[in-house]
């Protein structure tokens, strides 16, 4: 399984009720545990409600037997949004990239190394620009656009949420 596919697989779980989710494939493990979980206790099993018929003897003023119109939900295919999405922002200037996942933000491999990037660096498409840790595990985030870093948006070591700006780039730089 690719890095992708695992933080494709965590986004998903996070949008979804579960609690966990486990794949064994040969020699590869995987299980994601959110914070719904609790160790020993059995899967709910989850009916959809009966639905209960009203009736409405006779006409009240003021009173609408029409039963009120269902929420609208977005499409699925709208709320998948690809890993590492960069966005332009509201001034058009400048684009953002965005954290993938839920994690811990880290500027470089380790504290003894130095920043994958720098403001003023310049960046192209598949360069990495930092690591999120999620699970313990160190996931390298690769930028989506070519351009010159302006902003840095977030601390070193700081905890992320799923779609948080973490640079601003330049595309034209």
């Amino acid at each position: 399984m690719t890095n992708k596919e695992i933080t494709e697989l965590i986004k998903l779980i996070s949008k979804s009720n579960l609690t966990e989710f486990k794949v064994k494939d040969k020699d590869f493990e995987l299980t994601i545990r959110t914070e719904g979980f609790v160790k020993g206790r059995q899967p709910a099993i989850i009916q959809a409600p009966t639905p209960q018929v009203v009736s409405v003897p006779q006409q009240m003023p003021g009173v609408s037997t029409t039963p009120p119109p269902a929420p609208s939900e977005k499409p699925a295919a709208a709320s998948a949004a690809p890993a590492e999405k960069a966005e332009a922002q509201a001034d058009g200037n400048y684009v953002e990239i965005k954290s993938p996942m839920v994690g811990t933000f880290y500027r470089s491999a380790s504290p003894e190394k130095p920043a994958y990037v720098n403001v003023g660096d310049k960046v192209g498409q598949g360069k990495v620009v930092c690591i999120i840790e999620a699970m313990k595990l160190f996931n390298e985030i690769e930028s989506e656009i070519s351009g010159k870093i302006v902003k840095v948006l977030v601390d070193d070591a700081q905890p992320v949420e799923y779609d948080q700006p973490l640079f601003l780039v330049d595309p034209k730089g």
